[in-house]
């Protein structure tokens, strides 16, 4: 273990930026913590950045794996598995799609998603139309189509030229995604909730007026819920906050509570447009990783994690906006839906010096943008843990606030 470090450097591409000084060197986790290899724990409120959702190492997960390891990993998508068929019922019979296609990551459920809508307009409604319109301060992917997506300039340096067919519009602004529907339009891509942007909750009037405006010009309305979805927001998806049905719907992240699967669901309609051949996976819905999110999906489903969600989040806002009230020279404003919770603080404090000094107190936050700390539960964390981190984040704005 003390050589890990040191390795690491030498042998694995600097992508990450870890400090060696400053970042943990993680061995185990069980429920809502972690521990380095000092025997040091550590309360995560990142879980795996929205992966780890019913926490580390969870029974349920645990014995699905062990149950499907001995029967079949991986067998090819020529033929026919049990654990894919039944997660894709699992996620139709409580969504608003019709079928799914399984991936590996969020950016792949995305790529998928892009190059249906790309097909289902050329097919059935104009074969001009190519373009997807996605919002400023998203974040959708790091592949070649998901970064051009992403309406953040600074993922695209150094990567020029851009895929063709994105325009960006300020989040939450109808009447500026409607002022770039043109002839080349096929579709628009948002995440309900954005998440590496800095927790940005759409508005109801956005978010319906989305589907309203896709419905007026037949353009297929994808979600990007690879974040924001699967019980994270309170909702089993956070498109039931607003009422409304997205053609499409990706999914990753926590859908197998640590293990790597993504999905992309979408209705019939737009479904149909694929045919043998379009779109594949070599990995995609393999046996042990729909194995893994059935059991999570089943868990999240039935164990009442819904309604523990929304409870905590409640008080867990609450407190963090008392904070706000007491240190205002620090805290700009604690913004979030469910268990996805920003404080954006003001310009002038380190977010990532906030960070550091909650990881000293066994406290795991992520900084996003240089000042926004971003919380990220297990859905099932506990009252307690909660409790324990909103003291160890106001005793380390006490001591920032000296030093201001």
């Amino acid at each position: 273990m003390e050589n890990i470090k040191e390795l690491e450097r030498k042998y694995i591409i600097n992508t990450y930026g870890r400090s060696p000084e400053e970042t943990p060197l993680f061995v185990k986790g069980k429920g809502s913590y972690l521990w380095d290899e000092k025997g040091n724990a550590y309360l995560d409120l990142v879980s795996g950045l929205a992966v780890n959702i019913l926490g580390h190492c969870p029974p349920v997960l645990v014995e699905a794996l062990e149950e499907q390891s001995k029967k079949l990993f991986h067998c090819s998508n020529l033929y026919y598995t049990a654990p894919q068929v039944e997660l894709a019922r699992l996620l139709v019979e409580n969504s608003a799609a019709d079928k799914v296609f399984f991936c590996n990551s969020g950016a792949e459920a995305n790529e998928a998603a892009i190059k249906l809508a790309r097909k289902y307009s050329k097919l059935f409604v104009d074969e001009k139309r190519f373009e997807i319109i996605t919002a400023l301060k998203s974040f959708h992917g790091r592949t070649m189509a998901t970064i051009t997506a992403t309406g953040q300039p600074k993922f695209h340096q150094g990567f020029e030229p851009m895929v063709p067919g994105f325009k960006y519009a300020p989040f939450n602004d109808l009447q500026a995604f409607a002022s770039l529907v043109g002839e080349h339009t096929c579709g628009i891509l948002v995440e309900p909730v954005q998440g590496e942007g800095g927790i940005h909750v759409g508005t109801e009037e956005f978010i319906q007026g989305l589907r309203k405006l896709c419905d007026e010009n037949k353009l297929v309305l994808i979600f990007d819920e690879v974040q924001c979805g699967l019980g994270r927001t309170g909702k089993f998806l956070a498109a039931e906050h607003y009422g409304v049905h997205p053609d499409i719907t990706t999914l990753a992240k926590g859908l197998g509570g640590g293990v790597p699967i993504g999905a992309m669901m979408a209705v019939e309609e737009a479904a149909r447009a694929f045919s043998p051949g379009d779109h594949a996976s070599t990995f995609g819905g393999n046996p042990l990783a729909c194995a893994a999110a059935k059991a999570v999906v089943t868990t999240i489903l039935e164990k009442n994690i819904l309604a523990f969600v929304n409870l905590n989040s409640k008080n867990f806002i609450k407190e963090l906006k008392k904070i706000q009230s007491n240190y205002s020279s620090i805290i700009k404003e604690v913004r979030g839906i469910g268990l996805m919770v920003a404080v954006e603080l003001q310009n002038e404090v380190n977010g990532r010096e906030i960070m550091s000094e909650c990881m000293k107190k066994g406290l795991v936050v992520n900084c996003i943008a240089g000042n926004i700390l971003r919380f990220l539960p297990p859905l099932n964390v506990t009252a307690s843990d909660l409790k324990f981190a909103l003291d160890v984040l106001e005793g380390v704005l006490r001591k920032t606030e000296v030093t201001l």
